[in-house]
């Protein structure tokens, strides 16, 4: 399977894209989205994310014309649980690996499906108004990030 990034150029590209909004809609794919959080989570560490991301993002939708609605754009409880799982594959790699690499390894594992929510969180939950506003906890099974990302046998 090719790489989905070639080097950490392209981790930046989507990284900055999305904090200055100038990231292609049609590059804000799954594996965009981890990308960004890895990008994140490496080179702004003083940021609080799980705080400043719904912000960034809502602002991101915003600007390549996607609505923050009670069906569309933002989602509380997947960005959150995306957040947390990259912070767990992130913690497993050295600091001075390369972000592309370490972005692969997680799309190359549990977490590259983007139905990878529905092992801890029921459909209707999971797309509720109330899980798209808000975190809900996951009603399958306690959400484990590190499981999530295949660290740990569930």
């Amino acid at each position: 399977m090719p790489p989905f990034f070639e080097s950490d150029a392209d981790i930046d590209h989507i990284g900055l894209g999305v904090i200055y909004r100038t990231l292609p809609k049609p590059e804000w794919t799954h594996a965009a989205h981890f990308a960004a959080a890895l990008w994140l989570l490496r080179h702004r560490p003083d940021w609080q994310l799980e705080d400043r991301l719904p912000a960034l993002i809502r602002a991101y939708n915003e600007a390549t014309g996607v609505q923050n609605t009670d069906t569309e754009g933002y989602h509380e409880t997947i960005t959150q649980a995306s957040l947390a799982a990259a912070r767990a594959v992130l913690a497993t790699h050295p600091p001075e690996q390369p972000l592309h690499e370490i972005a692969d390894a997680l799309m190359t594992g549990p977490l590259g499906r983007s139905d990878w929510p529905l092992a801890y969180w029921s459909k209707a939950r999971l797309f509720s108004v109330e899980a798209r506003r808000g975190w809900m906890e996951a009603d399958l099974k306690p959400f484990d990030p590190a499981e999530a990302a295949g660290l740990q046998a569930g």
